[in-house]
This record gives structure tokens, C-alpha cells and sequence, in this order.
């Protein structure tokens, strides 16, 4: 895959990634001052589930940022796209699907 297309592909994921994690981050907000409230009619257990589910969801949101950090780092150092375990080559269709690929279909498919 070509540099440019490379670089291209991971800006837009990191800009997808950054705001869904500032989505979820206000919504966990939004939870937090809702469990806060009195009355009868209010379950302040909903809201407090749904932060445990928010907080999850971010958490893979960041751990997603980090490897699209590592796959810059691998962009610079010359050994974006290929595997970080064998070094073979990630296919460009992989790469076009999810630019932080580390691995090759069939090393992911293993480890899944």
C-alpha cells in the first residue's frame, strides 16, 4: 500500500475513533448525573449499568487509538504492512478494511 493512502486511511480512523471515544465519555457523563437524581419513578440502577457498559466501550476504543499508534510508529519505521509477527505482508484489501492491522488474515484467524 502506498505511503500516502496509508497515512490517509489511519487520520481518518484515529478521527473516527477520538469521536466515538468523546461520545461515549459525555454519555458516561450524562449516566453519572442521571444516577444522581431522586424520585420515585427513577431506577438509578439503569444508569449505573449502562457507565459499566460506557466504560468498556471505551476501553476498546483506546486500546483501538494505541494501535493505530503502533501502526504509525510501523508507517514511519518502514514496516507498516506487514505482520508484526512473521513479517509477512498484510494484504492491501486487509489494510483497506482496518489500517492498523497488525497481523495477516490467517495469523488473526489463529489467534481468534
Amino acid at each position: 500500500m502506498e505511503t500516502a493512502r496509508a497515512k490517509e486511511l489511519l487520520r481518518s480512523e484515529r478521527v473516527r475513533v477520538q469521536q466515538l471515544i468523546g461520545h461515549v465519555a459525555g454519555g458516561g457523563q450524562d449516566d453519572r448525573t442521571a444516577a444522581n437524581q431522586s424520585g420515585d419513578m427513577f431506577d438509578s440502577a439503569q444508569p449505573l449499568t449502562e457507565e459499566g457498559t460506557d466504560e468498556a466501550v471505551l476501553a476498546g476504543l483506546q486500546e483501538r487509538l494505541m494501535a493505530i499508534n503502533r501502526a504509525e510508529e510501523r508507517l514511519v519505521a518502514g514496516s507498516y504492512g506487514h505482520s508484526v509477527r512473521s513479517g509477512l505482508p498484510i494484504s492491501d484489501e486487509r489494510l483497506e478494511v482496518d489500517p492498523a492491522a497488525e497481523l495477516t488474515i490467517e495469523e488473526a484467524r489463529d489467534a481468534g
